[in-house]
């Protein structure tokens, strides 16, 4: 009788345990699982929009795996609500992202527009200058060095513009209206260079 007395607590203490580590087993895994789902419609965009974030809450997804492995699931169940934060923040971001991209592609379009009418104009300008002077051999008053460099920062706008022409069929339009703006750029510049009057 003295032995089952002294038994029977333990049992009880041990059954206990053994209950509360399986509780706290599944909600740890519970956890991790819920978040591992709640990215899964947000991950794609994340990628794009805020790669860091979501690099650092895969991070963290795969520590709290790890000690779900080695059993310590009160670090686990401790350590959700905070990267549950850092979900929310990161679906923050990308909307954030979205609406950006959104706002800068309008703008692209915009832009592209005027500069694909102005830009072509530029450069049929700026060669009938540059053959006209090149044929004359009298540059008035612009020095032959500056009138050499011209030539090739004529050539290098053309590159610039037809890379912009090619990104615009290519469905990107931010990046093509970012180098037709330098390419017009270039060509204001060259305008200046050239002493060529703008109409």
């Amino acid at each position: 009788m003295r032995i089952s007395s002294v038994l029977l607590p333990l049992c009880a203490a041990a059954l206990l345990v053994t209950g509360g580590c399986a509780k706290n087993q599944m909600a740890a895994k519970k956890s991790v699982d819920q978040i591992e789902d709640s990215l899964k419609d947000v991950r794609a965009d994340a990628e794009r929009y805020a790669p860091d974030g979501l690099k650092s809450i895969d991070s963290q997804i795969k520590r709290f795996k790890a000690d779900i492995d080695a059993k310590n699931y009160d670090d686990v169940v401790a350590g959700t609500p905070q990267l549950e934060k850092a979900v929310d923040s990161l679906k923050d971001a990308v909307a954030m992202g979205k609406k950006h991209a959104a706002e800068a592609l309008a703008v692209a379009k915009t832009e592209w527009s005027s500069l694909s009418e102005e830009v072509p104009k530029m450069v049929e300008t700026i060669d009938a200058r540059v053959a006209e002077l090149d044929k004359r051999k009298m540059f008035r008053g612009i020095k032959k060095e500056d009138f050499e460099t011209a030539k090739a920062n004529l050539a290098s706008m053309k590159s610039l513009w037809n890379e912009a022409s090619n990104e615009h069929k290519e469905g990107k339009p931010v990046a093509a209206a970012t180098k037709a703006k330098s390419a017009k750029s270039m060509g204001d510049q060259l305008y200046e260079t050239l002493d060529i009057k703008k109409t």
